[in-house]
């Protein structure tokens, strides 16, 4: 007797459930949970950095992503209108940008602007300067791309008829046009926030003092000095978990906001007619 699509559903999904939970079972028994407990749950071996160096960790952490955040976004902004002008040699400029820094490691750019900079211009920055100014410049090549797409997106009547109303071009932009290119470009820069969140991790190639430790760097040298196994690299997940889950939310939030906004309302005449 053949069966009907929706009982082949019903088998299929059954068996791929089936398969699933056999696979969890095997792996839950091969583990082997005592060693498990001791190097990846020993928490009472790590209590005392909680207080006195995690969270000032955390607190670094931040301030590394939203000041590159803000450092690149501001300069992505600078590259987008310049890609999107009408004088050719802002658009090469834009566009050599964009292609250079995308092309490049963050990794790269940090060691660069670490060890690179101080040694042809014999001055030292601010640590969290050389942080902020590394980031931002690779994630600005990022972004720009995203706010370019999302000025085009912008429909050309709004800025004529800005325009018709008398306002200068500059003014078009700033009151009209990119305040609904961010509108429209939130959801992928919230994305490009949680990317700079993880990014900080990398800043533990330069060399630092205790003040200016960030996450990754104490879970490391937790790892080496407190004899907690790998416990000190599961807080430190939890810490970026924290972080990045709340503004995957965010982030998800904004789009569905966005399509709600695109998406044309019915009129009460189109709810008739149809």
């Amino acid at each position: 007797m053949a069966l009907t699509t929706r009982q082949r559903r019903v088998t299929s999904q059954s068996i791929q459930i089936t398969v699933f939970v056999a696979i969890v079972v095997v792996i839950l028994l091969l583990v082997n949970w005592p060693v498990v407990i001791e190097n990846f749950f020993s928490f009472g071996k790590v209590k005392d950095l909680f207080r006195t160096i995690f969270f000032p960790g955390l607190v670094n952490t931040v301030l590394y992503t939203l000041t590159s955040f803000v450092f690149g976004l501001s300069l992505g902004l600078v590259l987008a209108l310049m890609k999107t002008a009408s004088f050719p040699p802002y658009r090469w400029f834009a566009t050599a940008y964009i292609e250079f820094f995308r092309g490049l490691p963050a990794l790269v750019v940090l060691l660069a602007f670490g060890y690179g900079v101080p040694m042809a211009f014999g001055a030292k920055w601010d640590f969290w300067v050389t942080v902020m100014v590394s980031l931002g410049l690779v994630s600005a090549a990022y972004m720009a791309e995203t706010l370019r797409a999302g000025l085009q997106a912008v429909p050309k009547g709004q800025t004529e008829a800005a325009r018709s109303l008398g306002m200068s071009h500059g003014r078009a932009l700033s009151s009209i046009v990119i305040p609904q290119a961010f509108r429209i470009v939130l959801p992928p820069l919230t994305n490009e926030l949680i990317m700079l969140t993880k990014d900080t991790s990398l800043v533990s190639v330069l060399g630092m003092a205790t003040v200016n430790y960030e996450l990754t760097k104490l879970g490391r040298d937790g790892l080496l000095s407190l004899g907690g196994g790998m416990t000190p690299l599961v807080v430190v997940g939890v810490f970026y978990l924290a972080i990045t889950l709340p503004l995957s939310l965010l982030a998800r939030w904004f789009e569905k906001r966005t399509e709600q906004v695109s998406r044309p309302k019915k009129t009460k005449q189109t709810e008739v007619d149809a």
